[in-house]
């Protein structure tokens, strides 16, 4: 039965294919007597050799995706699945109490998990229990003839339905089959969308509950434009949204005649439009795209792909790879941004109330402990530099002494480097994220210190609204276009200007058509997004007069005070 639901659009696109349904299944089973273990014993060794096979795909797919590092998790796992001392175990319960292969399987597995668990003092072994647990579940699952859900192993055109997407999970979608995907949650902001735009696959979340509403095959059409989804369209709208989807490649054929163009306005001023990445690997969608410069290097992911804290060599080679991919142009790298919702199974962060107000990014790089992963980067960096254009940006800062604390770890390290006899390049600039509000409305004092501010929207309007971004019954207060928004930016803006310094934007709002007239008027030096969107920009902005845009801003800094009253002014001035 068809039905339609509206979502937030996330990542640009549309696409009709199948669902495939990225949620959990039911692995719960019945205790049950056997008469026949070596019955059970077979059903354990083909679940043990299915789940191999498994395995050997996804980690073929990871290598591909994330690198041999990050992949070889799976050659941990595929040891787990060979290990004759569990297998042996788990065959002598089935043995001795007469238990089919799942009790057997769950009671030995939970002993070995509960042990790794218990060796605090061994981090590698204590690794080892998430291993033994991720590898139960997929033997289970084949015990139980259910599909445990693996991106990687997707051979067909489908569209993925999911609760929400972790970063890990993003990375295991390939292109070829993943036509889009639609989630429960999830914003524009969110980490899910950030990687769809890297991607480029269409994505519409914050759909509340599809995947209560889709079975798995069922045809879906996502519009990730518009973020309207139906359910089992009807031929028609089918063919409506493969035509949509046709315009859409056609409008980006357009955009990339752009790509070695100027971005200037019609009265030839200047914009910067720089791109955002998570890897080394997305410089080739940069370049494609006709960006200018990186404005975001979120360098989390070099932890987040690994299962240790990334050393010095191996930081060194993934910076090394962006500066030289870039070509002399200017990469905005982000020191160590984890906390909030961004975890590392290696790094043990607190339990806090409210770990996006917590200890995350720059306050455990300036942590005891936490500096010498900080020290590491900082040389990692530095060591680097002298293969580009490299500017190093502070995230999660909301105190002066804060900047000057990070600088002097970073000045120490030039030092010492230099001592060492290491080449450090004489060109790198040192700046901040402005995402706290208290740093945007000191903006000028920090102005003194830094050589440049890059503002972080995403998380400045939630902190200055007093709205989680994830949260749907609040999504109503995430605000690009409010004038208490525009007010603080052209604050940070005028105050780097009054300085002699730049100010970029790495937000999602750099690359929001709307908002990006009213950021032009405030002088706004560099717009960095997806790379998807750098050159529908440059086509806006080479449409726009600079002179007109100062006009828009300032009425809308001065005149309005509400977003509908924003709205109408940036309609007025663009249409």
């Amino acid at each position: 039965m068809t039905e339609k639901l509206k979502g937030i659009a996330a990542s640009s696109g549309v696409a009709v294919a199948k669902a495939y349904l990225l949620v959990q299944p039911d692995l719960s089973f019945e205790t049950k007597s056997v008469e026949n273990p070596a019955n059970e014993e077979a059903r354990l060794d083909a679940a043990l050799a299915a789940s191999t096979d498994e395995l050997s795909i996804i980690k073929e797919k990871a290598v591909t995706s994330l690198g041999e590092e990050a992949a070889a998790v799976f050659d941990a796992h595929m040891m787990v699945l060979a290990d004759p001392e569990m297998i042996g175990q788990i065959k002598a319960v089935i043995n001795d109490k007469n238990v089919n292969a799942e009790v057997a399987l769950k009671e030995v597995t939970d002993m070995f998990i509960t042990i790794f668990d218990g060796m605090d003092d061994n981090p590698y072994m204590k690794e080892r229990a998430a291993d033994i647990k991720d590898v139960t579940e997929r033997v289970l699952a084949n015990l139980l003839g259910v599909k445990l859900p693996s991106p990687a192993l997707i051979n067909e055109e489908v569209i993925i339905v999911a609760e929400d997407l972790t970063p890990s999970e993003t990375a295991q979608l390939d292109k070829k089959f993943v036509k889009a995907f639609v989630t429960n949650i999830g914003g524009k902001t969110s980490h899910s969308a950030i990687m769809a735009n890297t991607l480029e696959i269409p994505a519409v979340l914050g759909l509340g509950n599809i995947t209560e509403l889709v079975t798995e095959g069922v045809m879906i059409a996502a519009n990730g434009l518009t973020g309207e989804v139906i359910i089992e369209p009807s031929e028609t709208e089918a063919a409506a949204y493969r035509a949509a989807g046709a315009a859409y490649v056609a409008q980006k054929a357009e955009w990339s005649l752009l790509k070695d163009a100027e971005t200037v306005t019609v009265d030839g001023k200047h914009f910067e439009l720089a791109a955002n990445i998570g890897t080394p690997k997305d410089i080739e969608g940069v370049n494609d795209n006709g960006a200018e410069a990186i404005g975001l290097y979120r360098t989390e992911f070099l932890y987040m792909d690994s299962d240790h804290f990334p050393t010095e060599d191996e930081q060194y080679v993934a910076y090394k790879a962006v500066l030289e991919g870039m070509n002399g142009k200017p990469v905005v790298v982000r020191t160590m941004d984890i906390g909030g919702d961004k975890k590392l199974p290696y790094f043990k962060l607190p339990d806090e109330m409210n770990p996006f107000l917590g200890w995350r990014a720059l306050r455990i790089s300036l942590s005891e402990g936490g500096d010498t992963m900080f020290r590491t980067q900082l040389r990692a960096l530095l060591r680097a530099s002298v293969h580009g254009h490299l500017r190093i940006m502070f995230p999660m800062v909301a105190l002066v002494a804060e900047f000057r604390k990070a600088k002097s770890i970073y000045d120490e390290e030039r030092a010492n480097l230099k001592a060492e006899g290491v080449a450090v390049a004489d060109n790198i600039e040192v700046g901040i994220m402005i995402e706290i509000p208290a740093a945007a409305v000191l903006a000028d004092q920090f102005a003194k210190e830094v050589d440049f501010f890059s503002i972080g929207t995403n998380d400045l309007i939630q902190y200055t609204m007093a709205a989680d971004r994830m949260n749907q019954k609040v999504s109503y207060l995430y605000q690009p276009y409010n004038p208490s928004i525009l007010r603080l930016i052209n604050n940070v803006i005028k105050a780097s200007h009054a300085e002699g310094k730049w100010t970029g934007m790495c937000g999602a709002m750099a690359g929001d058509q709307t908002a990006v007239p009213l950021l032009m008027g405030m002088g706004l030096d560099e717009f960095s997004m997806s790379s998807t969107s750098v050159l529908q920009t440059r086509s806006l902005m080479k449409r726009l007069d600079s002179k007109k845009m100062e006009e828009l801003a300032q009425k809308a800094l001065t005149e309005t005070s509400t977003v509908d009253e924003v709205l109408a002014l940036v309609d007025e001035y663009t249409k």
